[in-house]
């Protein structure tokens, strides 16, 4: 989906991606035969709904599921190392140093009873063999590049003394203190106010840029994705759906599942009165997916499938646009009439 590096491979590459749980009530699916690459200081956006497997996928590419409760297959290649075959131990060593991981909650992330300062400290030194004085002046300069006032004093305060804002930055300076060459942000904006959300975004974009890291954000806000995002992959019941560049995505997409939540996104740069609209029903159970598309007990397009929406799974295969993919049995002439004579009128209404 992205250009061929010139070692011959993408910096990293996701193929055929399947992570299940097995339960007392049936197996859930919550990754199903992912694919997608991305090169070294590019941005992928992953949205979808809550339980489409955005995090799931992320915490699967770290290395963080246990196989002993957990089934994982397919090949995950990080600047030519194989990870889903590789051992604890040697995934263990490249988490932190080689890749990073922001998660959704960081006062749930971080160790309340150390300051954070010494967590930072200790995730440099797991990888680096240099002093505690060291470390500690990495982890103030650290928090310093962030935007934390005062770092040579707050560097000693605990988590539940930041505010959510400053928690989420220093949870990004614990993630680069390694320069990690991937970065992967777990809806990195989540419950913070408008204000703290575009300064963390343009962190995060400054960040990447001095870094050249990969990133990877998983959110289900679109706005997000259209700030940061090279390109964007939708997930839906376990699999990608639709994948393009993000100004194909926002201005020709093409699966009309991506239509519900471009529709159902608020727009600032307009008058609007009416009500957001959003996707009927509620995304599928992981244990019990529909038969066929996995969407279309949702989908008012459905009927336009001659009946193979519900009985048969769709390919994901070439759109419009040279990596344009998209995952659904209405031809492609009919989804982009659709789009341009019914659903962007709307939109833009």
């Amino acid at each position: 989906m992205t250009d061929v590096s010139p070692k011959g491979r993408p910096f990293l590459e996701v193929k055929d991606l399947k992570i299940h749980f097995p339960t007392d009530d049936g197996v859930v699916r919550s990754v199903d035969g992912l694919n997608f690459t991305l090169e070294r200081g590019k941005t992928l956006g992953i949205v979808g709904e809550s339980g489409s497997g955005k995090s799931v996928t992320s915490l699967g590419i770290m290395g963080l599921y246990n196989k002993s409760n957990s089934k994982m297959s397919g090949e995950i290649w990080l600047d030519g190392q194989e990870l889903v075959s590789s051992g604890a131990e040697t995934v263990r060593k490249l988490r932190g140093n080689d890749m990073a991981m922001i998660f959704q909650d960081p006062l749930s992330a971080m160790h309340p009873y150390y300051s954070i300062g010494k967590q930072i400290v200790e995730a440099y030194r797991v990888h680096h063999n240099v002093s505690k004085q060291v470390a500690r002046k990495h982890a103030v300069d650290m928090l310093g590049r962030v935007g934390i006032p005062q770092p040579d004093r707050r560097v000693d305060d605990y988590p539940h003394q930041f505010s959510g804002g400053m928690r989420q930055r220093a949870m990004i300076a614990m993630a680069l203190v390694n320069d990690p060459e991937l970065l992967i942000a777990d809806e990195p904006t989540t419950a913070l106010d408008v204000t703290v959300q575009a300064q963390i975004l343009d962190l995060m974009h400054d960040l990447q840029s001095e870094f050249n890291s990969a990133l990877i954000v998983i959110t289900h806000d679109l706005g997000v994705v259209a700030e940061l995002a090279d390109d964007v992959l939708v997930m839906y019941g376990g699999r990608c759906i639709e994948y393009a560049d993000a100004t194909t995505i926002f201005d020709k997409p093409e699966h009309p599942y991506t239509w519900g939540l471009l529709g159902s996104m608020p727009r600032m740069d307009r008058p609007n009165i009416d009500r957001l609209v959003p996707i009927p029903g509620l995304p599928p159970s992981l244990i019990n997916l529909p038969t066929g598309c996995s969407f279309h007990p949702r989908c008012q397009y459905e009927p336009r499938t001659g009946g193979l929406g519900s009985t048969t799974m769709p390919e994901l295969s070439r759109a419009g646009g040279s990596k344009h993919l998209v995952r659904c049995h209405i031809p492609t002439e009919e989804r982009q009439r659709i789009w341009s004579e019914e659903v962007k009128p709307k939109l833009e209404a």
